[in-house]
């Protein structure tokens, strides 16, 4: 394989790596991959972003006699590949991509200096590959091997399944000699590996797995209030990191555009990225990115894969990504050169709802395995545990958080919650699983901890377990924190091929054997914590103690004007005080959801009590972030408004807009947060009865937290779906503002 006359003990990897590439040595096992496919063997590489996966082919299909196939998945990746292999060569034709964008003239072209053997490096899409032209294309010239980039989208478990990925075998097949394989991904859990090796057929293989942990990086979640905030807390944090990089991923191009838009009028400069745009739009913003015109760009999740730029400081997650190996291949985009990298995510529990939405159109096996990775997500983002651990876990590597803790490199490590000794639980958890005969899922395990004798723990007789009702003096909560603590810490796994039941490792199994001391921190929950933080302070949490002292003024006020303290002010606009700390009815005014009326009438209630806690706990004010919005060009809240002043029905609205009516409801919900009055009563006549809309409302009045679910609970004979419930409330609010 090598060039005639050589073998690789009589050449020198370190001599060729500088003058083909001017670096003076390899990193980490670079230069055993290499050797491994020069002396002709399969070789599988696990390598995370920014490792220098790249090299590992580029090198070695350089040196070699014959010309290297590079299938790689996106025509942006192969351009930037190509560009940057010919800025290190002076022979121009050292390299070439072959895909849908040359014409016949091109290809031509490509073709002969490949057959010349001026070419040493040929990159093609998978879908080009298969075609019949092209397999005799392959047939004319000497193939030094084939190097298949981003190989986990050739696993239906993988988080990028792509089909045409499933022909590269068969198309290798048909060239009339042995090739050698090289596979590689950054992304890819033990059962995805396994498929990889499958499907490839790669034989006697070399197996090269570098660690998953990207110790620079810092991983951040924050809860977010709601989409206007979340943006307005974005802009402050990019505000903190002036002349650095960074990319935000969004879930739709709506949403690409709008948060560019915005992030434009504030002064940064930004642009969106997605596949609507027109290519050549697309390939311009990409390089504009690369030579910093602009600093940030608004994405959906294929940008990212094309782009080799090391400097890269941050990525912002706006919505959750679809599957932790999205989110470890998207943050991977940040401090590919060792340095500072910053990831911060984004989430709300109605972004789980967007994100499943997407499966809809998928088959029940596509749906069911997108759940599952779904799932594993929200298990992430809910740990309190070590983020980098509970990342590494997935990918089936240890890792000892200590590591982290004292670098203070994730949320979870930099405000640690207090740790909860749950030994025996663990060991209730694992008798459970065991006894079940290793055939169920967390929910199923947990009722019978609970001692929930739901229809499933009924059929299967599990209510007669010794165990049953055995953790029925802890909660949900805590039960769903233990027995994901189990996967953490590789006492269970979930079995990926039937769709996430739990199993016992060899380690659970000693566990029960020999039990130690497990101490944890229990999961978040969001909602209940109210937890915010203001961008660009690691450390800056919503002030907890405050909230606490404003929540019982909020009780008072209620009481005087007869309403419930959640009406009065809403618990995100006590959350940006405990963050803002308002001492003036002008400051007051300026928090989100509060109006000049009611910082007329409240804020002498609420700003002498924050003034004198601000002075008595010497605490330094941040300067208020004024964030420009779009004047509603693109903004579809005047439009509602002025509909629902019409009396519009809301099915029109929302139709009109185009928009689904719960997404429909999330915008009416922003409204009224923002302190605007809304009359539905109209509509609510037209899809409840008088006398169900006046129980309602009472529960709201008497309820304290106006909680969705308990009002859901009183009323479940009413068989009323969840978006009604939330007008109703949402009625009940504007009716009660001022």
């Amino acid at each position: 394989m090598l060039m005639a006359g050589n073998t690789i003990s009589q050449i020198n990897l370190s001599e060729l790596l500088q003058k083909n590439f001017g670096f003076n040595m390899f990193k980490g096992e670079q230069e055993k991959i290499i050797e491994s496919i020069l002396s002709g063997r399969d070789t599988f590489v696990l390598m995370p972003t920014g490792g220098g996966k790249s090299l590992c082919y580029q090198l070695p299909g350089i040196i070699s006699e014959g010309t290297a196939v590079i299938v790689s998945p996106l025509i942006a990746l192969m351009k930037n590949q190509v560009d940057l292999v010919r800025n290190y060569n002076e022979n121009e034709n050292v390299a070439h991509f072959y895909n849908s964008t040359l014409n016949v003239g091109q290809k031509k072209a490509v073709e002969q200096d490949v057959k010349d053997g001026k070419t040493k490096l040929l990159y093609i899409a998978p879908e080009t590959l298969a075609k019949p032209d092209n397999i005799e294309f392959l047939k004319s010239f000497k193939i030094s091997f084939v190097a298949i980039d981003e190989a986990h989208c050739i696993s239906e478990w993988g988080h990028d399944f792509r089909p045409e990925y499933r022909k590269i075998k068969d198309a290798i097949k048909k060239i009339p000699y042995h090739v050698p394989i090289m596979a590689l991904t950054a992304t890819a859990t033990p059962k995805v590996q396994l498929d990889i090796v499958k499907n490839l057929s790669l034989k006697n293989h070399n197996l090269f797995v570098s660690s998953f942990n990207r110790a620079n990086l810092y991983y951040e979640i924050r809860y977010k209030i709601n989409d206007d905030w979340a943006v307005k807390n974005i802009i402050q944090f990019i505000k903190t990191q002036e002349g650095k990089t960074g990319i935000i991923y969004v879930l739709n191009r709506k949403s690409a555009e709008k948060i560019a838009e915005t992030l434009c009028l504030n002064g940064i400069k930004a642009a969106p990225y997605h596949a609507g745009l027109e290519a050549k739009l697309r390939a311009n913003t990409q390089d504009q990115f690369l030579n910093e015109d602009i600093h940030v760009i608004v994405a959906t999740v294929a940008f990212g894969m094309g782009i080799d730029k090391p400097d890269i400081r941050f990525v912002i997650h706006y919505n959750i990504a679809k599957s932790l190996e999205n989110y470890y291949q998207e943050t991977g985009r940040a401090g590919r050169d060792g340095l500072e990298g910053n990831c911060i995510a984004y989430f709300n529990y109605k972004d789980i709802t967007k994100v499943e939405k997407m499966l809809s159109d998928k088959t029940v096996t596509e749906r069911e395995r997108g759940m599952l990775l779904i799932d594993e997500t929200v298990a992430y983002i809910e740990s309190g545990e070590c983020r980098r651990k509970f990342l590494l876990n997935y990918f089936g590597e240890e890792y000892d958080s200590k590591t982290c803790t004292e670098g203070k490199m994730c949320d979870n490590c930099a405000k640690p919650k207090e740790k909860v000794n749950v030994t025996e639980d663990i060991s209730l958890s694992l008798n459970i699983i065991n006894s079940c005969i290793e055939a169920h899922y967390l929910p199923h395990i947990m009722n019978i901890a609970l001692g929930i004798k739901s229809d499933g723990v009924a059929s299967y007789k599990h209510d007669l377990m010794p165990f049953f009702g055995q953790g029925k003096d802890k909660n949900e909560h805590y039960w769903t924190s233990v027995l994901r603590t189990t996967v953490i810490h590789g006492l269970v796994y979930r079995e990926v091929e039937e769709y996430g039941t739990l199993k016992l490792t060899d380690k659970g199994r000693a566990y029960l054997k020999e039990p130690f001391k497990i101490e944890i921190s229990l999961n978040h929950d969001y909602e209940s914590e109210g937890e915010i933080v203001l961008a660009g302070n690691n450390n800056s949490s919503m002030d907890k103690e405050l909230y606490n002292i404003l929540l019982d003024i909020r009780k008072i006020e209620a009481k005087k004007a007869n309403k419930p303290p959640y009406v009065l002010i809403q618990a995100p606009s006590l959350e940006e005080m405990c963050l803002k700390y308002p001492i003036s009815e002008e400051e007051f005014s300026h928090i989100t959801g509060v109006t000049k009326a009611m910082a007329a009438k409240y804020a002498s209630a609420f700003c002498p009590v924050i003034k004198d806690y601000v002075e008595e706990n010497d605490i330094i004010r941040p300067d208020d972030v004024m964030v420009k919005t779009i004047v509603n060009k693109s903004n579809d809240k005047v439009k509602i408004i002025g509909a629902i002043d019409k009396k519009i029905s809301l099915e029109t609205i929302a139709k009109e807009l185009g928009l689904k009516f719960s997404d429909l409801v999330d915008e009416l919900e922003s409204i009224v947060l923002n302190g605007t009055k809304l009359n539905i009563r109209y509509y609510l006549k037209e899809i409840l009865d008088d006398e169900v809309i006046d129980e309602m409302m009472e529960f709201f009045q008497k309820n304290e937290t106006g909680d969705i679910k308990e009002c859901y609970e009183t009323f479940i004979d009413d068989d009323l779906p969840e978006d009604d419930i939330r007008l109703v409330k949402l009625q009940f609010i504007g009716e009660n503002l001022m």
